[in-house]
């Protein structure tokens, strides 16, 4: 059986926290990922008979059960992952109760999964049901998405056309927009199911004054999308301030979008 260190899913993960470490969006232990895995991906790696050890978890995720998930470590620094990997990160199963995890790999020192886990959880239950490849959620703490939450309506429409209107690519990315929860306690699962009533018909949901959500089929994906909202988000807040000369018409907006074949979330250009 060749060893899991070197196995993609595992140098895949320590380069995206890494890059997203560097970038600022996880400072200290803020932020975490799970990853959907398939028990293909991990059939030279592990021995998925072996149950190192089982981990209560405080949701209902039978809808789930025998999934398997790699995920981050609670209380864990990004700025860790590449050299600790079975310290910061874990391979689970989602039990047959759904009411544990079977742990098979890593969180070795009694590590526990990310707090919001339980976020996680509802969020791949959400998107699953819209795609049925998705596979990543990532949270994380970009500081001009949580700053443009302070100075912006916090409604999904206008959050999103503004960030539409700040970079070309926005609306071809992002076209199904993005859904903005009132700030919340995190950790709790009242959070998660906000999140995941939003995230049903979007890839994106910001939380304010705190982070965003970003899911999708590949790690890249999911990375993709918050650095685009960051990125627009960054502009808007450079300008915020400043009276506005130019911008881009929504009725542009919309020939961009058919130029590309993106589908605008309906009614939201109108």
């Amino acid at each position: 059986m060749k060893h899991i260190l070197e196995s993609p899913i595992i140098t895949d993960i320590c380069d995206m926290t890494a890059n997203m470490y560097r970038l600022g969006w996880d400072e200290r232990n803020g932020g975490n990922i799970s990853w959907l895995l398939d028990e293909l991906e991990l059939a030279d790696y592990l021995d998925l008979s072996k149950t190192i050890r089982n981990i209560p978890i405080d949701f209902d995720a039978a809808e789930l059960a025998g999934r398997l998930f790699l995920v981050t470590g609670t209380g864990k620094y990004f700025k860790n992952v590449t050299k600790d990997p079975e310290g910061n990160l874990g391979i689970v199963r989602v039990a047959s109760n759904g009411r544990e995890l079977e742990l098979l790999w890593g969180f070795e020192g009694n590590t526990l999964p990310t707090s919001e886990f339980p976020t996680h959880l509802m969020n791949h239950m959400a998107r699953l049901k819209a795609d049925p490849e998705h596979k990543v959620v990532m949270h994380c703490h970009p500081a001009n998405t949580i700053a443009m939450t302070f100075v912006h309506s916090i409604d999904d429409r206008d959050f999103t056309c503004t960030l539409w209107q700040m970079i070309t690519e926005c609306i071809v990315v992002f076209p199904d927009g993005i859904g903005v929860v009132p700030w919340m306690v995190s950790g709790t699962n009242d959070i998660g199911a906000a999140t995941a009533e939003k995230i049903r018909d979007c890839r994106l949901v910001v939380w304010a004054h705190h982070g965003i959500f970003g899911t999708g089929r590949t790690l890249d994906e999911a990375f993709g999308l918050i650095e685009t909202v960051e990125k627009a988000a960054e502009i808007y807040m450079k300008i915020a301030h400043l009276e506005r000369k130019n911008e881009i018409p929504k009725d542009q907006l919309k020939a961009l979008a058919d130029t590309f074949h993106a589908v605008p979330r309906e009614g939201w250009l109108d």
